[in-house]
């Protein structure tokens, strides 16, 4: 199973290269449902993987010129700040509640994904985020990171692209720059409490690292808006997965079979221009639409 779990490593790699962002909300349930750990040492590990991955990954971004340094560094410092307090405050939650706030951080991240955003493709470069709201969000979503591991680009890259009109491209570099800082911040905060097992977390890292290589290199030839829409669909049911572990078989079933639903419902939505769906949604349905 340990093998396994880093083969599928490359994968979380590649996802992180990409988009910004996924390695922790694949990270988790491979560490705890493939290599059988405990939910805090998965969370742990997690951070450690997805610290390194995303440290590596921007290097290919930056090289690209995708990387906003100021903001990244910014939003990153105020990221630290709240992973380390999120990891140790993890200490005094049981790893069930984590792991079932980690599922509710998954659909969240899912439904994002599948809303899309607005195009900023036409942002200036130079445009950056007022410093007060680097460091709230910063701040915010470091300490959910630091908490369940989780949350780190697809909170990240939204606001970078949204609020600081940044391009896509260089919204998802600057992202792996934040997600590495906040990352080793929330370990160090777990470590004061929890052990990890080096050699296994070293490999995946190192699995990990391959996948992101790849997937950075894979950026300019890959359609983002299928790519994140697929993944967000993809999340969800993962979620499913989660929740009948933690909570109730019954309760996986029929996330599942929500997510199913709604997956065949936008389907069909998109193959057919006489959608009743489209009406309900009006203009939002054309605003969510791909940029």
């Amino acid at each position: 199973m340990t093998a396994l779990a880093i083969g599928l490593a490359v994968f979380v790699g590649i996802a992180l290269g990409l988009l910004g962002g996924g390695g922790s909300i694949l990270t988790v349930p491979l560490l705890a449902y493939v290599a059988g750990m405990d939910a805090k040492q998965a969370i742990a590990t997690s951070l450690l993987v997805v610290g390194v991955t995303s440290a590596i990954g921007a290097v290919s971004h930056a090289r690209a010129g995708r990387v906003q340094w100021r903001t990244g560094l910014i939003f990153g410092a105020a990221g630290m700040a709240g992973a380390y307090a999120g990891g140790l405050l993890a200490r005094f939650i049981p790893g069930t509640v984590l792991l079932i706030g980690f599922a509710l951080m998954m659909i969240a991240t899912a439904v994002a994904m599948l809303r899309g955003r607005k195009n900023v493709q036409q942002a200036h470069d130079s445009q950056r985020l007022p410093v007060p709201k680097i460091l709230a969000e910063g701040l915010a979503v470091g300490l959910v990171t630091g908490l369940v591991g989780a949350g780190g680009g697809f909170l990240v890259v939204p606001a970078l692209a949204l609020l600081g009109g940044l391009p896509m491209p260089v919204a998802v570099g600057t992202s792996l720059i934040v997600i590495a800082m906040k990352s080793f911040a929330g370990l160090g905060g777990y470590l004061s409490s929890v052990q990890i097992d080096w050699s296994v977390a070293l490999a995946v890292t190192a699995a990990a690292v391959v996948g992101a290589l790849i997937g950075a290199r894979l950026t300019a030839m890959v359609n983002p808006d299928a790519l994140r829409k697929a993944f967000g669909w993809f999340v969800l049911a993962m979620s499913s997965v989660i929740l009948a572990q933690e909570i109730h078989l019954g309760v996986g079933i029929a996330a599942a079979s929500l997510t199913a639903i709604a997956a065949l419902m936008t389907f069909a939505c998109n193959r057919y221009a006489h959608c009743p769906l489209r009406r309900l949604t009006g203009a939002g349905a054309t605003r969510g639409a791909p940029a």
